[in-house]
């Protein structure tokens, strides 16, 4: 058994159009497990890496170009009788209220009426974690905005997801302890809501930083720099090797 990590798209919301939504699938012998946020952008490269749409997702925070894709989902899926109420939807119980109001809660989901939103998915609001194909996952909150809106996700041995975030290198000591490769959000410049390069390279020591990932950055040029500078920096497709949990 093999498990790697599949990079659907690395940008950030501007760079989305050329570098895809920021968003990755956990696969297992290279089928695809768990889909981490689903913009617009990301379910298009879901459906062309795979052939199909995704059957399980997990939700860091509700910007847009991070659940955009939830709306085609919904669609996709409540008018197939075979997979209608089946597909997973993993949400921090922070992020569900944002999603609620953002998606579901819009006036006459479908024209015919006589459905809810939520109709179509099977909701599992997580806390500390939930369990998903034989596989304990740990949830845990970033910094991005306002706090209890975004998380970041944990598969023990194997991978943190750190979706969009300042650095957080007091989650990283306790979430990444166990040697797991990090995807970690960055740009070349960092603001209010992201990291940038110099924040981690200040924030986190170097045996961490030899184990991090980058993505949602701006630009290829940008991307270049920071390899420039010895980082590695995921490309759109990008498969990740990676070692086999623990939990």
């Amino acid at each position: 058994m093999s498990w790697s990590l599949r990079f659907l798209g690395v940008g950030n919301s501007q760079s989305a159009v050329l570098l895809g939504s920021a968003s990755a699938v956990l696969q297992r012998d290279g089928a695809p497990v768990l889909m981490i946020d689903c913009g617009q952008e990301a379910l298009t490269a879901y459906q062309q890496a795979y052939g199909g749409l995704p059957d399980a997702l997990f939700i860091t925070h509700v910007h847009m170009d991070h659940v955009a894709g939830l709306e085609r989902l919904f669609f996709a899926t409540y008018f197939d009788p075979a997979r209608r109420g089946k597909v997973r939807l993993y949400v921090p119980v922070g992020v569900l209220p944002h999603l609620q109001s953002r998606l579901a809660d819009y006036p006459g989901v479908v024209a015919e009426g006589d459905a809810n939103w939520w109709d179509a998915f099977q909701l599992v609001p997580v806390t500390r974690g939930f369990w998903h194909a034989g596989q304990w996952y740990e949830v845990f909150p970033v910094r991005h905005h306002l706090p209890d809106t975004a998380f970041g996700l944990r598969l023990p041995g194997s991978v943190v997801w750190t979706g969009d975030t300042r650095p957080i290198p007091e989650m990283l000591a306790k979430y990444a302890d166990a040697g797991e490769r990090v995807a970690h959000d960055c740009a070349l410049q960092g603001n209010p809501s992201h990291s940038g390069l110099d924040d981690l390279e200040r924030e986190y020591p170097a045996p961490l930083l030899a184990r991090c990932v980058l993505y949602h950055y701006a630009s290829t040029a940008d991307a270049d720099a920071m390899r420039a500078r010895g980082h590695q920096v995921a490309r759109p497709g990008d498969v990740l090797a990676l070692a086999d949990p623990t939990a």
